[in-house]
C-alpha cells in the first residue's frame, strides 16, 4: 500500500492512541509540576535530612533509564509489596506509566526550578525578608515568579522531551500510540509508512508547543 493509503486504514486507531499519549503525558506532568517545585524547595532549604532525601531522589532517577523505572514500578514494586504483606498486589498499566513519568519529569523538573531560583539575585531575598516577609512569603510573591519566567523555554523543552519520551513505555503494556503502531505493523508489515505518520504526528505536536512557547516568551518580554 501506498503512504496515503495506510493513513486512510491507520489514522483512527493512531488518533486512539495518540490521545491516551497526550492525555497521560499532561497528567503526569500537572503532577510533575508540583513535586519538581516541592523537591526544589527541599533541595534548597537549610535542612540537611530534606536535602539529601531531594538529591537522593534526584540522583537515583537521573542515573537509571526511564524504561528501567517503569520495569521496576508495574514489576518489581508489587511484588515487593506481595512478599512484605503476604497479600495479592497488582498495579495497573496506567498507574505505572504515570507514577514512571510523574517520578521521571518531576527530578528534571526540580533541577529546572533550582537553577532558575538561584540564577536571581541573593539580594531580592534579603531586601523582601529585611522587609518583614517570611521565607514562604518571599518565595511565593517575589523569587518563585522571576524564576518561572526564567526557566520557562526549559520547561517546555522537558514537556516536549516527557510527550516523546512517553513512547518508550509502550513496552509494559499501555495502548498508546506506538502500542496501536507495533499492533498495525505486526498485522500488515507496512512498517514505514505506519511509523513515519507517527513521526508526523509528533512533529506537528512539538511544533505547535514551540510555538506556544515563543509566543509566551515574547508576551513575558
Amino acid at each position: 500500500m501506498g503512504l496515503f493509503d495506510v493513513f486512510q486504514e491507520v489514522y483512527p486507531t493512531l488518533l486512539e492512541g495518540l490521545g491516551t499519549t497526550l492525555q497521560i503525558t499532561i497528567l503526569s506532568l500537572i503532577i510533575a509540576m508540583v513535586l519538581g517545585i516541592f523537591v526544589c524547595l527541599m533541595n534548597i532549604s537549610n535542612n540537611k535530612v530534606l536535602r539529601a532525601i531531594a538529591k537522593f531522589y534526584i540522583w537515583l532517577i537521573r542515573g537509571t533509564p526511564m524504561l528501567v523505572q517503569a520495569f521496576y514500578i508495574y514489576f518489581a514494586v508489587p511484588q515487593l509489596i506481595q512478599s512484605v504483606t503476604g497479600s495479592q498486589f497488582r498495579i495497573t498499566v496506567f498507574t505505572a506509566r504515570l507514577v514512571t513519568l510523574t517520578m521521571n519529569a518531576g527530578a528534571y523538573i526540580s533541577e529546572i526550578f533550582r537553577g532558575s531560583i538561584e540564577s536571581v539575585n541573593k539580594g531580592q531575598m534579603e531586601a523582601a525578608r529585611s522587609l518583614g516577609l517570611s521565607y514562604s512569603k518571599s518565595m511565593q510573591k517575589i523569587i518563585l515568579p522571576q524564576a518561572v519566567r526564567t526557566c520557562l523555554p526549559s520547561l517546555v523543552n522537558q514537556c516536549i522531551i516527557t510527550l516523546k519520551d512517553s513512547t518508550i513505555l509502550y513496552a509494559i503494556g499501555l495502548s498508546e500510540i506506538m502500542y496501536h503502531a507495533k499492533v498495525y505493523v505486526g498485522r500488515t508489515m507496512e512498517s514505514f509508512a505506519t511509523y513515519t505518520w507517527v513521526a508526523v504526528f509528533f512533529l506537528v505536536i512539538v511544533t505547535v508547543l514551540s510555538f506556544i512557547s515563543r509566543a509566551i516568551e515574547r508576551r513575558l518580554d
